[in-house]
């Protein structure tokens, strides 16, 4: 459920959804196209964003032939090599195949699962958690003080994922209050790095 803030005219909205629909390789392709796009503007920079898409796609690809369920249950957030993983698995089994598959796509230099192991999440789990991540996605928007396509933002069961790079502590501290201001949010994670952080090079 990683969807960044792109205006996207609602012709072409309607077109993308169609084709997602129909074939999530094709619709996770799309998605990457997208994130590339606006890589130039962020703060990876457009060579670190066609990267990031090489690697999400070698990722999604892996699932798929290994187990289905992996690709329609875990979210990928790729950051300069940093890969986050998310959503809610059945079985331990489940969450370590992703993880050990994730490893292996080229390009990759650290893992950060967060997937959660849990058969309790239900429809209404899921819409919640939609709109607590897309109330985050407004407000980081609309937030002048926050360069909103520098993070990525993933919600499962009511906890907060937070992935990108922040200019400064300020902007980072607002956009975590950001979520912990919003209703039925448990809890925010934050793997967010800072702009000056010497781990960006050196992992």
């Amino acid at each position: 459920m990683v969807i960044r803030p792109l205006f996207i005219p609602a012709s072409l909205m309607f077109l993308l959804i169609s084709v997602t629909a129909c074939d999530p390789v094709t619709g996770s392709l799309i998605s990457g196209a997208a994130a590339v796009g606006t890589g130039s503007v962020q703060e990876r920079g457009l060579e670190s964003a066609v990267d990031d898409t090489k690697i999400r796609a070698s990722i999604n690809s892996s699932w798929l032939e290994n187990d289905w369920s992996l690709f329609s249950d875990i979210s990928t957030s790729v950051t300069e090599g940093r890969v986050l993983l998310t959503g809610s698995v059945k079985k331990p089994e489940s969450r370590i195949e992703a993880v050990r598959l994730a490893w292996q796509a080229a390009g990759v230099r650290q893992v950060i699962d967060e997937i959660q192991v849990t058969d309790q999440s239900g429809f209404f789990d899921f819409s919640r958690d939609v709109w607590i991540a897309n109330n985050l996605r407004t407000r980081l928007m609309f937030d002048q003080q926050i360069r909103n396509i520098n993070y990525t933002v993933d919600v499962v069961n009511g906890v907060v994922y937070l992935m990108g790079i922040a200019r400064s502590p300020e902007e980072l501290d607002k956009v975590i209050a950001h979520a912990r201001n919003i209703d039925n949010v448990k809890r925010v994670v934050n793997h967010v790095l800072l702009k000056t952080d010497p781990h960006r090079q050196s992992m």
